[in-house]
């Protein structure tokens, strides 16, 4: 007997507080990145499904523009409540469409989760201010006013972070949000629609629209869309800015890294190489904040490649749910992109310190992983600038070292690179640390700290080709980014002096 499996379910939009079915003939695999099963299917949004996911956000901007901020604050503290009690659910969704181990999902989790506690104290940060008699008889006030719709257009390596970057703030100021997530990892931004409705939030205010390029232009290009947040690559990040801000809209376009740590040979290089194994290889690289190069300044070379090589050695790849240390890839062709950047490295001449191409996944995690886009981790030394591995942003678990032989031909090298998202040094010199901090170009540094991602209450940014537009995300940045200023002047006429109106005076208006 033949057994026919049931085709996988298909995943749609979420418009006006329910799932929005699509009749689109277009179609996305969502597979299991550690088995290679397709698990599920993508309808990929029409042009009328994006007029009618948009349509919902704009219905229910009024009202919720209208509510009031004590009554948004109790609906954001629920979401954040249950989001506390199910987080593992969603961590588990993140994993088998992702790939990443279920801690580092979590961490994710628990990473966006403070972006939804910062927006839970919003109304502090939405206060106006106000000036009695600045003029005679005349007030000033100035206030911070929602914008509209704004659409989100996430990324596929953090499928719930990055959304909570930008969504629970703009929703928490008064705004209607169009979440297009990647059509790699869709199931996370759906789990948290339902989330919404179940804290109570109104229908249309948080909507879903799944799909590909149709959507994500459709989003740029709609009049009713006021705003833009992207994170992504940097070709695509200058595509949004340019394509945003040519149709009125507010953007703020997150793009590409080429993160480097910089290692002194003062640094305690036990903990240089941890962090270097931390950073380079966790959730397998695909991190816009990883650490793809590690400059080795004089002496420290040697010894701390040695370092890191152990520790990569003993790594455990496989199944991200099954207590491995790093998981696969997203997609085959992530897989074949990121094997294909090993072999370049090799051929321009770079020693290949360990080689993650022929990795055999864990044993614990063997079974039903023979399809799955694994990578292991990989380690070169001696890169060079000019070579591939150090130019592009590989997104996968490859480690290049560059020699140096002075800290200034460090700073030189960070500082030339055209990405400018994260940064780190390694040393136990104060006055080094604080002269790096001040001469580099760079958006966010660490000093012993591999990863610099702030916390939710500073702003997420980087320079150079990492960011198009100025506003960096959460933070008092994020709740400017979702407002806009109105200053009101105001005269009341004393009852005692209603005679007197001053007269006719065409001059310009002189405050006195």
């Amino acid at each position: 007997m033949t057994t026919v499996s049931a085709p996988p379910m298909t995943l749609h939009h979420w418009a006006n507080g329910a799932v929005l079915e699509s009749a689109s003939d277009r179609f996305g695999d969502v597979t299991d990145p550690a088995t290679g099963e397709v698990t599920k299917r993508l309808a990929l949004a029409t042009t009328d499904e994006v007029e009618a996911v948009i349509a919902s956000a704009v219905r229910a901007f009024p009202a919720w523009r209208d509510t009031s901020l004590t009554e948004r604050v109790q609906i954001l503290f629920r979401f954040r409540e249950l989001l506390n009690a199910r987080a593992g659910e969603l961590a588990d969704l993140i994993t088998a469409e992702h790939g990443k181990v279920l801690s580092d999902a979590a961490g994710e989790v628990a990473r966006g989760q403070e972006v939804v506690e910062f927006a839970c104290g919003i109304p502090h940060l939405l206060k106006g201010s106000a000036t009695e008699n600045a003029s005679t008889g005349i007030d000033v006030t100035s206030i911070r006013q929602p914008l509209g719709v704004v659409g989100i257009i996430s990324p596929f390596n953090f499928p719930a972070m990055v959304p909570m970057w930008f969504f629970p703030i703009a929703i928490a100021a008064g705004n209607t949000v169009v979440l297009k997530p990647s059509e790699k990892v869709p199931s996370a931004a759906l789990w948290m629609a339902e989330l919404w409705r179940e804290a109570g939030l109104p229908d249309g205010v948080f909507n879903v629209l799944n799909g590909d390029e149709v959507a994500v232009d459709g989003l740029l290009t709609h009049a009713e869309v006021r705003a833009i947040s992207f994170v992504g690559s940097t070709p695509i990040a200058r595509y949004v800015y340019e394509t945003g801000t040519s149709h009125g809209k507010r953007v703020q376009a997150l793009g590409g890294a080429k993160n480097h740590a910089v290692v002194l040979p003062d640094a305690d290089l036990d903990l240089a190489a941890d962090q270097a194994i931390n950073a380079g290889f966790g959730s397998a690289g695909e991190r816009c904040m990883a650490i793809s190069a590690v400059v080795a300044v004089g002496t420290a070379g040697d010894t701390l490649v040695q370092k890191i090589k152990e520790r990569a050695e003993g790594l455990r790849t496989g199944d991200g749910r099954r207590g491995c240390d790093m998981g696969p890839l997203v997609t085959r062709a992530a897989q074949e992109r990121v094997s294909g950047y090993i072999d370049a490295g090799e051929a321009a001449g770079a020693t290949l310190v360990v080689d993650g191409r022929q990795v055999v996944p864990d044993a614990e995690a063997a079974e039903g992983t023979d399809g799955g886009f694994f990578v292991g981790p990989t380690l070169f030394d001696h890169v060079t600038p000019d070579m591939s591995i150090y130019t592009d942003e590989i997104f996968g678990p490859v480690l290049s070292v560059v020699r140096a032989e002075t800290y200034d031909e460090a700073v030189a090298l960070v500082n030339a690179n055209p990405y400018g998202n994260g940064t780190a040094i390694f040393t136990n010199d104060g006055g080094a640390a604080r002269r790096f901090q001040n001469e580099v170009q760079v958006g966010m540094i660490g000093v012993n700290v591999p990863v610099p991602v702030p916390m939710a209450y500073y702003s997420f940014g980087g320079w150079k080709n990492s960011l198009f537009g100025d506003t960096h995300a959460h933070g008092t940045e994020g709740v400017h980014f979702f407002t806009r200023g109105k200053v009101v002047t105001t005269r009341w006429i004393d009852p005692a002096r209603r005679g007197e109106t001053g007269g006719l005076d065409l001059g310009f208006a002189r405050n006195r």
